[in-house]
């Protein structure tokens, strides 16, 4: 059985291993140990914090094994993009070009820098450590984060959001970055991703970066087919989230062009489709009714946990039958309450 939790300070040494075998251009995780123990202290604080609207929280989460073994991965979610400035991001925009003496009108794809982000909830840091044998704990990994949303909404925006990694290469270099970011910054990709430590919202992005419009024909060759592309790494979360409901809406990275998947609350299944039930253990009720895979999360703030189980449909129930370990695993016993939603 896989459970995922907040990330405590014990994990540290074990987040750090984590990072160690991230790819390069994946810039949503932290990878030093200084931002790792910032980050799990930032969290554990979030977590204890009562906020009636969202804020600066920030809440990282940890997949772990019933089997003593190494942290099997993390994922995180902000409360707010840009809580300590502004997020930044390009938009895709479409200028249309009118000459009425040479009888010409044609469109210009473009991209503009815009801070339409801020305030959007934002998912980030998702990595498995056997991404490629990665059965339906990814799914858990991935949709634990927001079951905790909708467990507590009053910590979230109604719009969520996550950028995806963009085309590298082995080397880490983005074609991307060489064909537009570099000219400002005038250094390598992942130089500007340590400096900047993968945030967005730093405001040497907007005092360097172009203020006006990048028209993309002008891009080479190939840096215009990288915009919009995942990174291989990224296919996995990528495939997760638009089955969850994100889209790629009309955003993409401004350093390597990845997209950006956007929804609202309402448009994900974690919102639309889990259902409140009570924990029960009767396994008379269990034996009458149709099973399946649920993806099942604690019903409280604090201390939240969530897992998934094979268990009778609760669909046609105000309850929901567990087993014995999978109620050790949820940290639950009979009679409280957890959110439920089918995998």
């Amino acid at each position: 059985m896989f459970v995922v939790r907040p990330a405590a300070s014990s994990d540290i040494p074990a987040l750090e291993a984590l990072a160690s075998m991230v790819t390069p251009g994946v810039h949503t995780l932290p990878r030093t140990r200084s931002t790792i123990e910032s980050a799990v202290e930032r969290s554990n604080a979030s977590f204890a914090a009562h906020p009636d609207t969202p804020s600066t929280e920030a809440y990282l989460f940890v997949l772990e094994s019933a089997v003593d073994q190494p942290l099997a991965g993390t994922a995180a979610i902000s409360a707010t993009a840009g809580a300590s400035g502004t997020f930044f991001a390009f938009r895709n925009d479409v200028l249309s070009q009118v000459s009425r003496d040479l009888n010409i009108s044609h469109n210009v794809h473009a991209l503009s820098l815009c801070s339409d982000l801020t305030g959007h909830s934002q998912l980030s840091g998702f990595y498995l450590r056997e991404r490629r044998r990665a059965g339906a704990e990814a799914a858990l990994l991935s949709r634990a984060r927001l079951l905790f949303a909708a467990v507590a909404p009053r910590r979230f925006s109604e719009k969520f959001f996550v950028s995806m990694p963009g085309i590298t290469d082995a080397d880490g270099s983005s074609p991307f970055w060489e064909a537009l970011g570099r000219k400002f910054f005038q250094m390598d990709f992942l130089q500007a991703e340590r400096m900047i430590e993968g945030a967005r919202n730093r405001t040497l992005i907007v005092e360097l970066m172009p203020p006006y419009p990048v028209y993309v024909p002008l891009l080479p060759a190939e840096a215009q087919d990288a915009l919009g592309q995942v990174h291989g790494e990224g296919e996995l979360p990528f495939r997760l989230l638009t089955e969850e409901g994100f889209e790629h809406d009309a955003y993409v990275d401004i350093f390597d062009g990845g997209p950006i998947l956007c929804a609202r609350r309402n448009a994900l299944r974690s919102f639309s489709r889990s259902m409140p039930r009570i924990v029960t253990d009767e396994a008379g009720k269990a034996a009458r009714a149709s099973r399946g895979m649920y993806l099942i999360a604690t019903a409280r703030d604090e201390h939240f946990r969530a897992i998934l189980a094979e268990c009778a449909s609760p669909r046609l129930s105000d309850s929901i039958t567990l087993t014995q370990e999978a109620m050790r695993g949820l940290d639950v016993v009979k009679g409280d309450s957890v959110l439920c939603v089918k995998l």
